[in-house]
């Protein structure tokens, strides 16, 4: 974060020192700046969205096999012993602490509650608090374990039909950003200079055709950042349910958007 934080003043520093007088090029340094500065924070909250995502996927596979080892005879401490050695990627590290720590005589309510509060995900705690609820009055584990794994399982195959039903969603969303992008770039390389042409503007003196010309330049490269971060942010919560995960499309968009700008316009 420090080192982060350290290279982007340095950019800032050498943009407002030595690369102010070239417009293009400052404004693709700024926008690097401010991405380096932001990256640590970013990646930071998107890489827990992501290991929520997978605990989430993989849950539903831990309850399956747990409810046929169960089923098989063993007792619940052998049963999760027994799947805690299985791959359940994300999910792999706290099965394997729920099977030491109930080694270790701490009752199954008080390690569910502990990996539900460990996991931070609202779908996980939801299908704890069913299993520590039941157990409390006197529910067969097994039978609610088996029921919420069912119900975990179908959560899990909808949201992989909803995924792929709104991936088209997603290109859609990149195909009007680059659209959008399109016309900002047809409008400042024909319009803006057929304005300065046309009477009463054509009557302006040079320097203020080209000042004006400017400033229509950075009103289009400002509502493709705009643009492109909201268009970024809407994409990732149709296609993943999460603003988090819009940000990697904003970053690109933004980027993309802003470089293909400066270079063309």
């Amino acid at each position: 974060m420090v080192i982060s934080i350290a290279i982007a003043l340095v950019l800032f520093g050498l943009n407002f020192t030595v690369l102010a007088q070239y417009g293009n090029l400052s404004t693709i340094l700024i926008i690097v700046a401010i991405t380096v500065m932001l990256a640590p924070v970013i990646i930071a909250v998107y890489l827990k969205f992501e290991k929520k995502k997978e605990l989430e996927e993989n849950f539903p596979v831990f309850l399956r096999d747990f409810v046929e080892t169960v089923r098989g005879g063993m007792t619940i401490p052998t049963a999760i012993k027994t799947v805690s050695k299985n791959n359940y990627r994300a999910l792999t590290p706290y099965v394997r602490k729920i099977a030491a720590q109930l080694d270790w005589g701490m009752t199954v309510s008080a390690v569910l509650l502990r990996f539900s509060k460990e996991s931070n995900s609202k779908v996980i705690s939801r299908i704890i608090s069913s299993v520590i609820e039941s157990h409390r009055f006197g529910g067969n584990l097994v039978d609610t374990f088996e029921a919420l794994s069912k119900t975990a399982m179908e959560l899990e195959r909808l949201r992989s039909e909803r995924r792929l039903y709104l991936q088209s969603q997603m290109i859609t969303g990149y195909i009007i950003f680059f659209v959008f992008l399109g016309v900002m770039l047809g409008l400042q390389q024909f319009l803006v200079p057929s304005l300065t042409t046309v009477s009463p503007i054509g009557t302006l003196s040079t320097a203020s055709q080209e000042g004006l010309a400017a400033e229509y330049k950075v009103i289009f490269r400002n509502l493709i950042i705009i643009q492109g971060l909201f268009a970024g942010i809407t994409v990732g919560k149709m296609a993943e349910g999460s603003m988090v995960a819009g940000v990697k499309h904003s970053l690109f968009m933004v980027f993309i958007g802003t470089l293909t700008f400066t270079i063309f316009a």
